[in-house]
């Protein structure tokens, strides 16, 4: 009997011990991998504010590893096999570069793109609806604003003739950019000078070139190569006395003459959003690219200065933003 009543008891214990156990056992804290080809404090200070606006705090209830190839682009496929063996949750990639090195490690982790100009050119997602596979974010429209672009020159540059082009075929998605650049071209009556910069030791080059073939204005399309270079190029285009325009508010806060595009810093924000979903069980297959809502326009008058250039009135008052 008294067997039987301890056994019982203990029955019991286990019965009500378990549950307890269970509950004091620590939630697993998702840990987050975030790629780049190089450092950016305003990038990653707007992905930590989206985090923290659904919630998810650095260092307590999300764990992010941070890796960047500081411009050495050939350490990105070995980081993003770093993210794979560290078995994170979600890869978040900042920009096309790094989404690819990604997407080659790695079929099954979900990877979130923060601004990728062509995702469907570049093979990244099936379309901007349904992504399908692990890789969906958000897309920059790079391509469809070249022609904004074209038009700002236009309008500070009113005789504008001859244009060189700065690209790099090394860039995914560079086709489709100066494919879009010549279209936009045509219709301004704009003739287009493609001068290709492969690597660093490509730009005096690219620039020498661009004198030689009497351009009136510079056109830098996205790359890697001009956001690592960036203070090079544009110190570069104010010794050729050549009005520049770029894609991102840094190279207007390095010094360079004008910038339009989407704000990377508010798709970085945007990219947390994605994180989160996925984080509660949706699939990338199932989340659409979204494409930025907020652009920016920025002039430095300083590099207006140094080029002896003035800025119509009608265009400094459309500026975001006015460096003096």
């Amino acid at each position: 009997m008294i067997k039987k009543i301890l056994v019982r008891l203990l029955a019991t214990m286990l019965l009500t011990t378990a549950p307890l156990a269970q509950a004091q056992q620590p939630k697993k804290v998702p840990r987050i991998g975030y790629l780049g080809s190089v450092s950016s404090s305003d990038r990653i200070d707007a992905f930590r504010q989206g985090l923290r606006e659904l919630g998810y705090v650095d260092g307590k209830n999300i764990i992010i590893e941070w890796k960047s190839a500081e411009g050495k682009l050939d350490r990105l496929p070995g980081l993003a096999a770093d993210l794979v063996r560290l078995k994170v949750d979600v890869i978040v990639t900042a920009g096309g570069i790094a989404t690819r090195p990604a997407k080659e490690a790695t079929s099954r982790i979900p990877i979130v793109m923060t601004n990728e100009g062509d995702p469907v050119g570049t093979g990244f997602v099936a379309s901007l609806a349904r992504p399908g596979g692990n890789i969906t974010g958000l897309a920059t429209l790079r391509s469809e604003l070249s022609g904004k672009r074209l038009e700002l020159l236009k309008e500070i540059v009113p005789k504008l003739s001859r244009v060189a082009i700065l690209g790099s075929s090394t860039n995914p998605g560079n086709a489709e950019l100066l494919k879009e650049t010549e279209l936009a071209a045509g219709a301004f009556g704009v003739k287009l000078q493609y001068l290709d910069v492969r690597g660093a030791n490509d730009l005096e080059t690219a620039f020498r070139e661009a004198g030689t073939g009497r351009a009136d204005a510079i056109l830098v399309l996205a790359g890697p190569v001009f956001s690592i270079r960036r203070t090079e190029v544009i110190q570069l285009a104010i010794k050729s006395r050549l009005p520049a325009i770029y894609d991102r508010r840094d190279f207007g806060e390095a010094g360079g003459l004008m910038t339009y595009g989407a704000s990377v810093a508010d798709l970085d924000r945007r990219a947390a959003t994605y994180v989160d979903k996925i984080l509660k069980g949706a699939k990338p297959a199932d989340l659409p690219v979204e494409q930025p809502t907020k652009f920016e326009f920025i002039i430095n008058l300083k590099a207006a200065k140094q080029i002896g250039l003035t800025i119509p009135p009608n265009v400094l008052v459309r500026a975001d933003r006015v460096i003096k």
